[in-house]
């Protein structure tokens, strides 16, 4: 139960948590492989995932925790569904993703409409929860690779995920461990994304 009186603790440097940030990237999900968080780390990564901004305090988000047999029964009828789709070839690679990492959270967006907060900043809400996810997954010591790919989007696939009417996939965030160093990917020249005002 959260203590709305609690005090909570001011910022402090921590030049650990900046060399981390400077130097995280997401892993491949066909090299994320076993130990995936246990049953408490998921908890603790799910709580602090919720730790977001989100304007008007909707939690306008959910969280589908997918263990292997459920990712292996939902790969089978994607499958199957891919074979009707126009890409049949890389449809049914893309599942590989699914299929192979010891645990995924599906991150669901799930909007109130006719809010005052915009729907456009509810669904970024959800993004940041994914963002969050990350993290905490990291400084728990796993990788992570966050993606959607075509069953995000197919309303067909998206029904099999058990989605609702009015709710968006976020992301599928892919969680393990991986024994190879990632490689550094092009990052953008920051001289060219930022504008700065007197």
């Amino acid at each position: 139960m959260t203590d709305l009186n609690a005090a909570l603790p001011l910022p402090v440097r921590s030049d650990a948590i900046l060399s981390r940030l400077a130097t995280r990237r997401s892993a491949s999900a066909q090299l994320l492989s076993a130990p995936g968080p246990s049953e408490a780390e998921i908890e603790q990564i799910l709580h602090l995932g919720a730790r977001t901004p989100d304007h008007g305090k909707l939690f306008p988000w959910r969280f589908v925790v997918l263990g292997p047999q459920s990712r292996a029964d939902l790969s089978e009828a994607l499958a199957a569904l891919a074979e009707t789709q126009n890409r049949v070839d890389k449809d049914l690679a893309v599942l590989a993703k699914l299929a192979n990492p010891p645990l995924t959270i599906m991150v669901v967006s799930t909007p109130i409409q006719g809010h005052k907060v915009p729907v456009w900043e509810q669904q970024l809400s959800a993004g940041a929860v994914c963002m969050n996810i990350e993290h905490a997954a990291d400084a728990l010591g796993y990788s992570a690779s966050w993606i959607t790919d075509w069953y995000s989007y197919d309303p067909a696939a998206v029904a099999l995920f058990g989605v609702k009417d009015g709710e968006t996939i976020a992301g599928f965030i892919h969680l393990g461990t991986v024994t190879e160093a990632p490689l550094e990917r092009p990052r953008p020249n920051m001289a060219h994304k930022v504008e700065r005002r007197p």
